[in-house]
């Protein structure tokens, strides 16, 4: 079911690419940044089509984003790129306003939207998308910035070669999208976790058994009741949060948890977009090829 919600949703998000695309940028010849922009920089330097290069560009991007990333996310990116190029052909080219600054104002919101999704069910639009998030599984950088830093060069470059009316009109569509995407795609976003509960050890099992975190486990007492309790504190990402806080609530609904954001996160932490922890056919954890770190 999981499966088909997140095709499902990369399939609607995919389409609002496209609308994007059509509605707002292409109408008033906004420039394309990324492998796109690319592939039309050498598309009219060399005698290659644009089209070709765009394929012969992103070819050693997904051979490393399987590398990296695994088939599922390539498959998902492959897809996503499918639908999106379809849409393309049947959605009109057409111009809801004329006002060009308007269009690449909600044309960057769309597609930064579109894209954050794509990203967070595990997909990409290809090309810089799948550098970023590359990077961003080195270094705790927003991959809306480093997307927009990425498109910046290449709309650098390319404003000798078209307009630069244009391509500043493309920055600002591109920097628009990359805030949008930071607010959707949060992976980088790290938060403090400390659970006041009095089945500390039915906690630490469940969250141990469904996620690579490591959590520190102290004793501590009710100043009021005198109640003895576990503390338990980890550091998780906010996709995380989501997944945590009912299965803390389902064991104790009467615990204290606190939540904090967290600034910087140093020494072992799974930076990975795998935070669940695969579950076997009746319910047991591999955790044979599992490294769950412990956090000090």
């Amino acid at each position: 079911m999981d499966k088909v919600y997140r095709i499902l949703v990369i399939f609607a998000a995919s389409v609002l690419l496209g609308f994007a695309f059509n509605m707002f940028l292409l109408p008033h010849e906004i420039l394309s940044g990324g492998v796109t922009g690319l592939a039309m920089i050498f598309g009219l330097i060399t005698p290659l089509n644009a089209g070709v290069w765009l394929i012969v560009l992103n070819i050693p991007i997904f051979v490393l984003g399987w590398m990296k990333l695994g088939k599922v996310f390539i498959f998902n990116s492959i897809f996503s790129v499918a639908v999106t190029s379809i849409s393309m052909l049947y959605i009109p080219v057409m111009k809801v306003t004329e006002d060009v600054l308007l269009s690449s104002v909600f044309g960057g919101v769309l597609v930064g939207a579109g894209a954050g999704i794509i990203i967070r069910f595990y997909g990409s639009g290809g090309g810089f998308d799948v550098i970023g998030l590359l990077l961003t599984m080195k270094r705790d950088i927003p991959l809306g910035f480093l997307v927009f830093s990425l498109n910046s060069l290449v709309i650098f470059v390319s404003g000798f070669i078209f307009s630069w009316e244009l391509a500043m009109y493309t920055m600002a569509s591109i920097y628009i999208t990359g805030l949008v995407m930071d607010r959707i795609h949060t992976r980088h976003h790290k938060l403090s976790l400390m659970v006041v509960t009095s089945k500390g050890e039915a906690i630490k099992k469940e969250l141990l058994e469904n996620l690579y975190r490591g959590i520190t486990v102290t004793d501590g007492e009710g100043a009021y009741s005198g109640t003895k309790v576990k503390i338990l504190y980890s550091v998780i990402s906010r996709y995380e949060l989501a997944f945590v806080r009912p299965l803390i609530k389902a064991i104790d609904p009467n615990a204290f948890v606190s939540i904090s954001q967290t600034m910087e996160v140093m020494g072992n932490f799974r930076k990975d977009n795998s935070f669940k922890k695969p579950q076997g056919p009746k319910g047991s954890v591999y955790n044979s090829t599992a490294k769950s770190t412990e956090q000090a």
